[in-house]
């Protein structure tokens, strides 16, 4: 059955996201918060797509924590599901992401839209200046920057492997900073193409201030969203195991 539905899910998951390019189109010629709302609502789609055919429900923690206007938003990332589902939850959201994803036909262009900030990792601390220079300009219009801290997705229970670069971001834009924790790769894993039904739980953990030292800031970060994250992936298991 899980395979079945899992089956099911990816199917839509794509044919859904291929519709909703074509709604986009439109967007190139329109105001770049047009896009954001089209990709808000695709990503809310997804969420019921995923509760109707594979049996995942989400339950998002801590919404009431989100300050208003502009702030960094670290999360843990452990599938693609919060590449959508983080969307809805912001007013104006914007991610940063590798420069080779903006080179896909129409997914990138939209992307660029967007004002994602996009990284070019091979230039190493020439691409540092560049993000951040970039992430200002967006910060400056109240947006909300999205970062996964580990820069790739880590399977549920794996060892941290937190990059710097959003202790220097911290550093140089001077906004609050949103944590979040989740466990979606108990249910989505990487690398494969099951879905486990259940609940993601997410939670939005208290902002932190700016104004720490990179050191402090850095330590602070990986210490509350790798302790939620635990938490959050013993209650799951806990939960399947009754």
């Amino acid at each position: 059955m899980i395979v079945l539905r899992s089956l099911a899910f990816n199917v839509l998951f794509y044919l859904n996201t291929v519709v909703y390019l074509i709604i986009a189109l439109p967007t190139f010629v329109l105001p770049y918060r047009a896009i954001i709302a089209v990709a808000k609502s695709w990503g809310r789609t997804n969420l019921v797509l995923l509760r109707v055919v594979a049996g995942i429900d989400c339950e998002i923690r801590g919404r009431e924590k989100i300050p208003a206007g502009a702030i960094l938003v670290a999360s843990k990332h452990q599938s693609a599901w919060e590449t959508f589902a983080l969307l809805p939850l912001f007013e104006n959201p914007t991610f940063i992401l590798k420069r080779e994803l903006q080179w896909i036909p129409v997914f990138g262009w939209l992307t660029i839209k967007g004002r994602m900030v996009p990284v070019d990792r091979r230039k190493g601390a020439q691409a540092l200046s560049a993000m951040i220079e970039r992430a200002r300009i967006e910060l400056a219009d109240r947006r909300q920057l999205i970062i996964f801290p580990e820069g790739t997705r880590r399977p549920a229970g794996a060892e941290p492997r937190y990059k710097y670069g959003v202790a220097h971001i911290y550093a140089a834009e001077g906004v609050p900073c949103v944590p979040i924790a989740l466990n979606s790769g108990l249910f989505w894993p990487r690398r494969t193409l099951l879905r486990h039904p259940g609940t993601v739980l997410a939670e939005v953990l208290d902002p932190i201030p700016p104004g720490l030292s990179k050191d402090e800031f850095f330590e602070r970060l990986e210490n509350v969203i790798e302790t939620a994250t635990a938490r959050l992936i013993a209650e799951a298991q806990a939960k399947s195991a009754v």
